[in-house]
């Protein structure tokens, strides 16, 4: 379609299983777009990234764990929650990453005994708590322990990019509910998943971006609204910088990093 051809001349053309620019660059709104023009009607065939995980782990578990060690760029399995560790090993872990002022995201093992051993064979470490970088394993207590005294975790979150908190305390989005509140086909909580489908449907034509249409953030963001308005489609926006819950959700909710 021209639309198609427009935004294809902005972004470049998509090959089947090639990877989506990191939408830390600012570069997803393009294809999104473009993919969406292509497959208006039909469901989104994004191929997924098969694991190599143990095979004693079945296809919907290991779909789980994986979108559950990416759900946030910091991510940690421990006992209890940031607020009400249930063992001393959980406790000094959060106890690093706030000293470390360390956004991350946090899952209570007590409350699913099947994340709980499917994560074992995961991540092939046997004992909690597990403590996540960009979905790679540091390791556990002693290891994030002997890393945050010798200077070297600090050293790993600022090549991974991980952000700093304003504040002393950790931003901790907690899973609530349910079986630790995890929704079995995404990995997100009920509640993130509502907020998204909810945004999702705002308006036919959704665009997520960085900034306003009046305002976009970034080059990528402003051609998408340039080219959605020449061709005169309306459409709502999100600006994800207003909220990085949405932004990170998005990310794992619509499997497009």
């Amino acid at each position: 379609s021209s639309l198609a051809n427009k935004v294809a001349k902005v972004v470049g053309s998509i090959n089947p299983g090639e990877p989506a620019a990191p939408a830390s660059l600012g570069m997803a709104a393009g294809p999104t777009v473009l993919e969406t023009v292509k497959e208006f009607s039909k469901e989104n065939g994004s191929s997924q990234v098969e694991s190599q995980l143990p095979s004693s782990l079945n296809d919907r578990l290991k779909r789980q764990l994986q979108q559950l060690v990416d759900s946030h760029p910091v991510m940690l399995f421990m006992k209890g929650s940031p607020e009400e560790p249930k063992c001393g090993f959980s406790q000094k872990v959060v106890d690093i990453l706030k000293e470390e002022k360390i956004k991350f995201g946090s899952f209570d093992i007590l409350t699913n005994n099947e994340i709980r051993e499917g994560l074992k064979k995961f991540s092939n470490w046997p004992t909690f708590p597990q403590l996540y970088c960009k979905g790679e394993l540091l390791g556990g207590c002693d290891i994030a322990i002997a890393m945050h005294k010798s200077g070297e975790l600090k050293e790993v979150f600022r090549d991974h990019g991980i952000e700093i908190s304003d504040s002393n305390e950790a931003k901790v989005t907690e899973p609530s509910g349910g079986k630790g509140g995890i929704s079995e086909s995404s990995g997100l909580s009920a509640t993130l998943t509502s907020r998204l489908e909810s945004l999702i449907k705002t308006s036919p034509v959704m665009l997520f971006m960085k900034g306003k249409p009046d305002e976009p953030k970034c080059g990528f963001s402003r051609k998408v609204v340039d080219i959605l308005r020449q061709e005169k489609v309306d459409f709502e926006s999100f600006d994800i910088l207003s909220d990085d819950e949405v932004r990170q959700g998005l990310k794992v909710y619509s499997n497009w990093s």
